[in-house]
Formats: structure tokens, sequence, C-alpha cells
């Protein structure tokens, strides 16, 4: 199965000031009880969002005006505390497809990229600039360029950085190492006969 090659990700943005957003915040343990990732997006930043009774508090992603964002912005050291692979999972299917930030959890940077979510860091300053015209303009689009590592919007142009090996199997259609054993299996089952230990079971 070919990936998809992300060399660009563009959309609205949406901007959740704060540093050490933790994996609880992102989506909180009590919503770790499926069997598949399916439907995750709607427990995405639950307790921020809802009230006991389940009904809006009013926050960034419950403003009407940032419906639909794909882009999220936010401070350093996000994704941070346990290492749940749900966070990234309910980010992906509330449907963000970049994230923005001072500086990423390892773990999270690292589950998140398996997505094909590029998750690209940025300075504070710039940071709050394009959290700024995305609040005066809530409709603005948000361009990450994984070629140029700039980040576009409002006219303006900003620089971005991440690991060179998470960005090389973005844009070269590698983030999934699941899908590249799949793709090998033929490989990998021609190398397992030749090992002498390797006995095929049916």
């Amino acid at each position: 199965m070919a990936l998809r090659k992300i060399r660009e990700v563009a959309g609205k943005g949406v901007f959740l000031p704060g540093n050490d957003i933790d994996t609880d915040r992102i989506i909180p343990a009590r919503f770790m009880v499926c069997v598949t990732f399916e439907g995750l997006g709607k427990y995405a930043f639950y307790d921020e969002r809802k009230n006991a009774d389940g009904s809006d508090k009013k926050h960034p992603l419950t403003d009407p005006r940032h419906s639909g964002a794909s882009i999220l912005l936010s401070g350093a050291n996000f994704g941070c505390g346990s290492s749940r692979e749900h966070a990234p999972q309910s980010l992906w299917h509330y449907g963000f497809r970049a994230i923005i930030a001072e500086s990423f959890a390892e773990i999270f940077f690292g589950n998140a990229t398996t997505l094909g979510i590029p998750c690209v860091c940025a300075s504070a300053s710039d940071i709050a600039e394009i959290g700024a015209l995305t609040e005066s303009d809530p409709e603005a689009s948000i361009r990450v360029n994984l070629d140029s590592m700039e980040i576009e919007c409002g006219g303006k142009s900003f620089k971005c950085s991440m690991s060179e090996p998470a960005r090389a199997a973005l844009m070269n259609g590698t983030w999934d190492p699941i899908s590249e054993l799949l793709d090998a299996s033929s490989k990998i089952e021609e190398t397992a006969e030749k090992l002498p230990y390797f006995e095929k079971r049916l």
C-alpha cells in the first residue's frame, strides 16, 4: 500500500495557547477503552471543551469561527505526559492534519508522525503572531511547507523546523513502518525461507 507523500499541509488554524499540554488533556484516560481508534475525535480535548452535563465550554475548539480547523497551534512541550497513542489518534480523527508548536514531547512526536501528521516547531513569537492572524481572520489559510520548512499565513512567512528523518519520511511517503512491512511481505518471506532456523508453520 503506497503511502501519500506529504510535502505540504494547508487549512484553517486554531490556537490553543499554553505550555506542557499533556496527553491526558488531549484525551482523558476514561475514553481509552476503545477496540479501534475510530470515533476518538469526539473525545479530543473533551474536558477542555465540555462541561459535566456535556454542554460546551467557552474554548477555541467550540468557537464556531474555528469550525473545520485542520492545523493546531500551541506552546512548548506539546504532548508530554503518558505515551498513549490515543492522543495523536484523537487529534487525527478530530480533523487535525498538522501541528505547530514550540516543541513536542518525543513519544508524542513519533506517534503523530507515523499517522502522517507533520509536527513542526516555530518560535513562540511567530506562533503568537500566526495565532493572532487566525483570530482576526478565522478563514485565513495556514500553509505548512515541508520542502522549504516555512509556514505561510496572512501574506507572511515564518520559519519552522522538524527532525530531518521525520521530515524525509513524510515527504517520501515512508512515514508508517507497519505499511512498509506489509509492502515488503514477499521479501520478508523470501528472506525467512533462507534462514536455517526458520520453520514455516501452517
